[in-house]
């Protein structure tokens, strides 16, 4: 019962965060939402891990928060660069 809410809440986030990512006014305001789903869908990641009671799924959900993470630093390194 809890996984059904916890997911919902995590649906309604990343909708704000496409939401922002779409009407986002500046550059920035993209490369956060962007940031910000990436967070959320590393959360989902490790909570699958915990409902299939799988741990290879904490691996990728490693493996895709370090991706995200370099992702955030190479777009704000190249509007730094741009500007």
């Amino acid at each position: 019962m809890i996984e059904i809410i916890v997911f919902s809440l995590i649906g309604i986030g990343v909708f704000f965060s496409v939401l922002r990512m779409i009407i986002g006014p500046e550059v920035t305001d993209r490369i956060v939402s962007l940031d910000t789903m990436n967070v959320m869908i590393t959360g989902i990641i490790v909570l699958l891990s915990h409902i299939f009671k799988n741990e290879i799924y904490l691996d990728i959900a490693i493996v895709y928060g370090v991706l995200s993470f370099l992702e955030t630093v190479v777009l704000s390194r190249y509007l730094e660069a741009k500007k």
